[in-house]
This record gives C-alpha cells, structure tokens and sequence, in this order.
C-alpha cells in the first residue's frame, strides 16, 4: 500500500497578539503535492478565510513561494495571510525568508523579535492611485454606506486605488462616524457589478480609540466578505494615498502610522505601517503586524 498524501494545516489570527482578534488565515505547508483543485476545494472548505499554500522556492531569487486562495478563487497576494505563514514558519524554527514570490510578484519579508512579541512585515511597491471618484460615484457609495455628505473628510478626497482588487478609499470626519455604520451590502455589491471597486475601505484621521493615527472599516461583499477585520493591502493604499495628499503622518523624521481595524466586529486589530521615500516621493510601503497560532491539525488526502 502506498503511503497517503497529508498536509500540515494552521488556523491563524494575524495583525493581532491576541486570540480570536485581528483577521483569520489558513497556512497549509508543503503544498507541492496538491493540484490547483485541491488548493481551491481546500479554501472553499476554509469558510471564510483566505488561505496561503506554501511551497519550496523554485528560483535563486526568493526564499519561499505561496499560493493564495479565497473561497472563491486565486488571489495574487493576500496581506494577512503572508502575515500568518512567516508566523507559523517562525513558531517551527524554519529559517526566516526574506523574499517571498506569489502570482503577483516579490515581496521583502522581515521578521521583527521585539521584547513583547515578534512581528513580520511585508514590503512592497506602493500601490497605483487610480482616480478620485466622480461626484455620482461617490454620492451613490456614500448613501449605500448611511454616510451623509457632512460626513466625509472634506481634506482628503475619494479614490479609487489598488491594481487587481482596487478599493474606493473614503475617508470620514472621525471615529464616531465609522462606529455608526449600517452599510446597505445588496446595494454596495450592485455598485461594484456596475463598474464600482470591489471593496470600500472607510478611514479616519480622527480616531475615536486610542494609539493609533488612523481608523477604518472595510466592505467587499462583491467578493463574499461582507466586512473585512483587518486589511494589509488596504492600509498599503492608504499610505499611498496620503503621501500623496502630504498627509502622511512623521515620527522622528520618519513617515509611519499605526492603524486599527475589525474593533466593529469584535476581532481588533493593529497594523504599523511606513513609507520608504526619497526626494519626498514613496519608494516602498512597509506593513507590520503580530500572529497568534489558533490551531494546527494533519488532513490526509487520499
């Protein structure tokens, strides 16, 4: 009898310290020997969740390769969950990689041993301001989110950000504003089918919790997550987007924030997030945060 396939499963709470906070990612280890099939019935069987299925490097250029998976199809980079496996590999002992290569290209990986608790970091090109939504774009999202127009930020204009999954980023007057929102989910997804992103990220420079410089909430329901705790990818816009707005905040003549997400769903999150530039212009978005390993298990295959 042959021996069968099994792979090395984790359940893990990224950009939190905490158990149960911060947003949810499955890590699957060595993943050389499932097909592009089984990657994607595992991350529908994953309800909820992204996955990152990691395999060995396959170029002098990287140090590990992943796989990212939704639900509903291949992603080609998912922020949370890189988070989760370098804190799973770390949790193992395997050596800590510094580039990391998925469908969407290379990024530089850090693994950050603080006092308290280690965190990771992924560095990656700033991401592409598209364009500031138009005037109807932006009435229509603001009335499917229950924001009226004396509620939004006047000082940082609506966008639409991102390559691939593009985000509006809408930024409101303050905390207050975020804690209150009833989004309209039917509607939202109807405005993302008719040429909308796919995801509305709502962010205030005027928290209403302490420690941190931003504050934000994040629908996708086009894509199945009616609200996302805590978004990597979309807080690497952000610092995008103040930059350009020459609003990004400085620490001892560094450009950093640190922001906070998913308190609204009972996950609390907390992300650092830096900007490389030079001559005043963004070389690189840097976004950390800390994991808590929830549970590991074996599935056999066959």
């Amino acid at each position: 009898m042959g021996s069968s396939r099994r792979v090395r499963v984790f359940q893990v709470d990224a950009f939190t310290t905490q158990l149960f906070a911060g947003n949810p990612a499955t890590v699957v280890l060595n993943a050389e020997t499932l097909s592009d099939e089984e990657m994607q019935a595992m991350a529908r069987e994953f309800r909820g969740q992204d996955s990152a299925f990691v395999l060995a490097a396959d170029a002098a250029d990287h140090d590990v390769r992943v796989r990212f998976f939704t639900p509903h199809g291949e992603a080609g980079f998912i922020g949370h969950a890189t988070i989760a496996l370098h804190a799973v590999r770390d949790s193992l002992g395997l050596p800590a990689c510094k580039r990391q290569r998925q469908r969407s290209g290379i990024v530089d990986i850090e693994t950050i041993a603080e006092s308290q608790a280690t965190r990771f970091a992924f560095s990656q090109p700033p991401p592409p301001l598209q364009q500031a939504l138009e005037a109807s774009a932006l009435g229509a999202i603001s009335e499917a989110l229950g924001l009226m127009p004396t509620e939004l930020d006047a000082s940082c204009p609506a966008i639409v950000a991102g390559a691939g999954g593009a985000r509006a980023l809408l930024a409101v007057r303050d905390g207050h504003v975020l804690a209150r929102l009833r989004p309209d989910l039917t509607r939202l997804a109807a405005l993302s089918a008719s040429g909308s992103p796919p995801g509305f990220f709502v962010f205030t420079l005027a928290p209403a919790i302490p420690d941190c410089e931003t504050e934000a909430r994040m629908f996708c329901p086009a894509i199945g997550i009616n609200e996302d705790p805590v978004s990597g990818n979309a807080h690497a816009m952000l610092a995008t987007h103040l930059c350009a707005l020459q609003r990004m905040p400085e620490r001892s003549g560094r450009w950093e924030f640190t922001g906070r997400q998913g308190h609204h769903l009972g996950r609390p999150g907390v992300l650092q997030v830096s900007v490389e530039h030079r001559d005043g212009a963004p070389r690189s978005v840097r976004i950390a945060g800390g994991a808590r390993i929830v549970w590991e298990t074996l599935i056999k295959l066959d």
